[in-house]
Order: structure tokens, then C-alpha cells, then sequence
């Protein structure tokens, strides 16, 4: 918090306050009837509330200087996000003109996995190759097994249809 909004605050409270007493004494002379002790707690009370609005004022001159203060924070922060951003951006472009990334993952395969990935049909050769092996259809035309809640397979039931008539 800016010095000025808490002097300015503390201030106009404390003003505010002190303000209290005098008043409390002009009521009490009313009673009375004691016009000189009227007066001068009058005098009182405006000199205090003089005071809490210079207070009040300094207050608000502190809080826009904090708001200026801030804007000016948020545009240096953004002008520095910028300039970060830019700079990644510049180690981006040179990654991708060859330079391989620190956090890119490479794959080599061994000689047995070239010698699989040549047996299988792969998704760049003609539709003939990539023919269904003839193991897949056995597998496609298999029954669906249920089971059991203990987590075996049980014997699926045959289905059929059941109709049930009451009288």
C-alpha cells in the first residue's frame, strides 16, 4: 500500500473519531442551555472535520498514484512476456530448421524389430498386402464370453427366446 493512502486513512479515521468528543460536548451544553461551551465544541468538531477531509483527499491522491504505479508495473510484465515470448519463439525456428530439440524423443529399432516391421503388412502398402491373416478370421467369428462376478469366464447361455403366460 502506497505511504500516502495509509497516512491518508489512518488520518481521516482518527480525525473522524476525535470528531466524536467535541460533538458529544455541544450536546451536552445544548441541554444546558451554555451557549459559549456550544461554540467552542462547534469550533471543535469543524477543525476535525477539516482535517479528516485533507486526510480523505491525500487518501485518494495516494490510491491513483497506486493505480498509475500498477499500470505501469502490468506494462513492463507485459512488455517482458513479449520479449521472452520472442526469444523462445527464435530457438523454436532454429529447432525446426534441423536442429533436433532437447525434449524430442528419438526410436531406433534393433535388427529383430526391422525384421517384424518387414513381415507386417504396413499401412503404406497396398490394399492387397494388408490382406486380414488368416488367424484374424478365426478370432473375428468367436462367441463373447461372459464373466462370472468372481472374474472367471462362465458359460454364456443360449439365447432363446422365452415367453411366460399367467392366468
Amino acid at each position: 500500500m502506497h505511504v500516502k493512502t495509509m497516512e491518508g486513512l489512518s488520518g481521516a479515521h482518527t480525525n473522524y473519531n476525535l470528531l466524536k468528543v467535541p460533538f458529544r460536548v455541544y450536546k451536552d451544553a445544548r441541554r444546558r442551555g451554555d451557549l459559549g461551551v456550544m461554540e467552542r465544541a462547534m469550533g471543535y468538531v469543524s477543525d476535525f472535520a477539516g482535517k479528516s477531509q485533507e486526510y480523505q483527499a491525500e487518501a485518494e491522491e495516494g490510491m491513483a498514484e497506486e493505480r498509475e504505479e500498477a499500470r505501469e508495473r502490468e506494462k513492463l510484465e507485459l512488455e517482458k512476456a513479449i520479449e521472452k515470448r520472442k526469444a523462445e519463439g527464435g530457438k523454436t525456428e532454429g529447432t525446426q530448421e534441423g536442429e533436433p530439440s532437447p525434449k524430442t524423443d528419438t526410436l531406433e529399432l534393433s535388427p529383430e524389430g526391422k525384421a517384424i516391421s518387414q513381415n507386417c503388412p504396413s499401412q503404406n502398402k497396398p490394399e492387397k498386402e494388408n490382406a486380414i491373416l488368416p488367424g484374424a478370421a478365426k478370432d473375428a467369428k468367436k462367441e463373447p464370453l461372459l464373466y462370472s462376478p468372481a472374474g472367471k469366464v462362465a458359460l454364456a447361455e443360449p439365447q432363446a427366446l422365452k415367453i411366460s403366460i399367467t392366468a
